[in-house]
């Protein structure tokens, strides 16, 4: 990777949830910061006091598994440690690797983070204004009722209607 600024969709693609947290992956972070895993994971250790738990956590084989089955390179799932470090844990390592590169790349990991939690934060807005003037027009049929449920059809996250694959039997 160049010197210039990481595209934001290449790191929101990197970002995972896990154990209930957005979360990025070791070797990504160190990929792009332009360092190897292995640099990025002693730095850490040698700073060890600065990731508490709730900053970075050791995956687990199953998390391992099945973040294999997502990230398209397959070396993941044979890593013995994989580690994942939280939005507070990506900003801490911009203390410990201090190469400008990892500055301005740290600063743009953090924007999307911000960036994914307004996003999150309007659709639950989003939801509650819904759900608020339907209370007082309860006794109104529709109209109104079919836009609100015309709303909440577009909000809501869809599910991909496949067709399927075979012969029809009877």
């Amino acid at each position: 990777m160049t010197e210039e600024i990481i595209a934001q969709d290449a790191i929101e693609r990197n970002i995972f949830f896990i154990r209930g947290q957005k979360v990025m992956l070791d070797r990504d972070l160190a990929k792009l910061f332009g360092v190897e895993t292995r640099v990025l994971n002693q730095s850490v250790q040698r700073n060890s006091e600065r990731f508490p738990c709730d900053f970075m956590f050791a995956l687990t084989r199953d998390e391992i598994k099945r973040i294999s089955q997502i990230v398209t390179s397959s070396k993941i799932k044979y890593s013995k440690r994989v580690y994942a470090f939280t939005e507070q844990g990506v900003a801490m390592l911009s203390s410990v690797l201090r190469s400008p590169r990892a500055i301005k790349v740290n600063i743009e990991i953090v924007r999307v983070f911000v960036r994914l939690r307004q996003i999150l934060s309007t659709h639950k807005a989003l939801a509650r204004k819904l759900a608020e003037p339907e209370l007082r027009i309860k006794d109104h049929d529709g109209p109104i009722q079919a836009i609100f449920e015309t709303i909440r059809q577009l909000v809501a996250p869809t599910e991909a209607h496949r067709k399927k694959i075979g012969f029809k039997v009877g």
